[in-house]
C-alpha cells in the first residue's frame, strides 16, 4: 500500500503542509492554562505555573527523570518477566511525542506482580542519564496494573547499527499531531525493541510529563539498544529536544539489579 512504501523522504515532502495544519490545530485546541512545551514560557521550569493540576511538578520529592548515581546493588532484587505479543500497529503523534497504543500486547511480571502494558513512547535524547551521561534516544513502555499504578521500563538507544523494530514503528510515524492511526496490515512486538539482557535500575519516580504524578516504579534497563542516526533523526526531525531535565533525588535509594 501506498502509506507503506513511501520512503520516510517522500512521505515527509507530501505531508508537510498536514503536518503543520495539524500540530498548529493542536496547539490552539489545547486549554491556554495547560499547554506545555519542553522550552520557553510554557517550558518544564514553568509547568508548576501553567495549571493547578500540575503543582506536582514542583512540589515533588520523587521526581522522574533522574541522574542514576551511587546505585545500590542487590542480587536479591526481582527479575522482570516479559510476556509480551505482537498486536496491530497503531500510532500517535501526541504533540509531543510518537507514542504506540497497546491492547492486549502482553505483561510485565515483578516479583509475582503483573502489570499490563499501556503504551510505549519516544525522547530523544534519553530523559535518564547514567552517571551524567545522556544517550541519543529513549523508549518509555508504560505498563498499568488492575489498581490503575504504573510501572515504566526505559530503553535507552545509542547510535549505531539500523534497529528493524524501530523501521517499523518510525517508517510509518504520524508527522503531525492528530488522532491515533492504525497501520493496516501491520503486526508489531514490543519485545522486540528490548536488549537481550535484562539488568536494570530501580527507583520510585514520577511521570516525566504534567501532571508529573508519583508513585511510578522505574526499571532503567542498563544495556543500551543501537539505532541508526538516520532513525534517531526521524524523531528529532519531528521532536528535536522532547526530555524533561533530571530531577533531584530528594534521599531516594536506587536500587542496581545486576
Amino acid at each position: 500500500m501506498l502509506f507503506l512504501t513511501l520512503t520516510w523522504r517522500k512521505r515527509m515532502l507530501l505531508r508537510l503542509s498536514a503536518a503543520l495544519l495539524s500540530s498548529l490545530s493542536f496547539a490552539a485546541a489545547a486549554a491556554p492554562g495547560s499547554h506545555w512545551t519542553y522550552e520557553g514560557e510554557h517550558g518544564p521550569t514553568h509547568w508548576a505555573q501553567l495549571d493547578k493540576g500540575f503543582a506536582e511538578c514542583a512540589l515533588g520529592h520523587a521526581q522522574s527523570p533522574i541522574d542514576i548515581r551511587d546505585a545500590t546493588p542487590r542480587a536479591d532484587a526481582p527479575d522482570l518477566d516479559f510476556r509480551y505479543q505482537a498486536t496491530p500497529l497503531r500510532l500517535i503523534n501526541n504533540g509531543h511525542t510518537v507514542q504506540v497504543d497497546e491492547s492486549d500486547a502482553g505483561t510485565l511480571t515483578i516479583g509475582g506482580h503483573r502489570y499490563a502494558l499501556a503504551q510505549f513512547h519516544f525522547h530523544t535524547p534519553s530523559e535518564e542519564r547514567v552517571r551524567g551521561k545522556a544517550y541519543d534516544m529513549v523508549a518509555h513502555l508504560v505498563h498499568k496494573d488492575a489498581s490503575g499504578k504504573l510501572a515504566a521500563v526505559a530503553v535507552l538507544f545509542k547510535a549505531g547499527r539500523e534497529n528493524a523494530a524501530l523501521k517499523t514503528v518510525f517508517d510509518n510515524m504520524p508527522l503531525g499531531a492528530g488522532p491515533e492511526h492504525k497501520v493496516e496490515g501491520v503486526q508489531f512486538n514490543p519485545a522486540d525493541l528490548l536488549p537481550k539482557q535484562h539488568a536494570y535500575y530501580h527507583f520510585q519516580g514520577s511521570l516525566t510529563t504534567p501532571p508529573c504524578s508519583e508513585g511510578v516504579a522505574w526499571y532503567v534497563l542498563k544495556t543500551p539498544v543501537e539505532a541508526s542516526r538516520a532513525q534517531i533523526g526521524q524523531l528529532r526531525t519531528l521532536y528535536p529536544h522532547n526530555a524533561r531535565p533530571v530531577q533531584a533525588l530528594h534521599g531516594r535509594q536506587v536500587i542496581d539489579h545486576p
